[in-house]
């Protein structure tokens, strides 16, 4: 087993996890959005953060496993 071959099992695995990431990354910054409006004014501000950094993780996964291949072929030929 090479190391095309080793690579290639890697980002075939990362491609079957990414979406699965992503989506728990959003719901879970939704969850977070709100149960920060349960809170006092004084720490919502610490839970809204949370949860605009978990949507935007999760849309940031989305982005680069829906770019993958793509960006595998990319640097593929960088090499060459």
């Amino acid at each position: 087993m090479g190391l095309v071959d080793t690579l290639t099992s890697i980002q075939n695995s990362l491609l079957e996890i990414g979406p699965i990431v992503s989506v728990i990354l959003i719901v879970l910054g939704g969850l977070s959005y709100g149960f920060a409006n349960m809170q006092p004014s004084d720490q919502r501000g610490k839970f809204i953060t949370t949860a605009y950094a978990l949507i935007a993780g999760g849309i940031v996964v989305a982005a680069i496993t829906g770019a993958a291949t793509l960006i595998a072929q990319q640097s593929s030929t960088l090499l060459r």
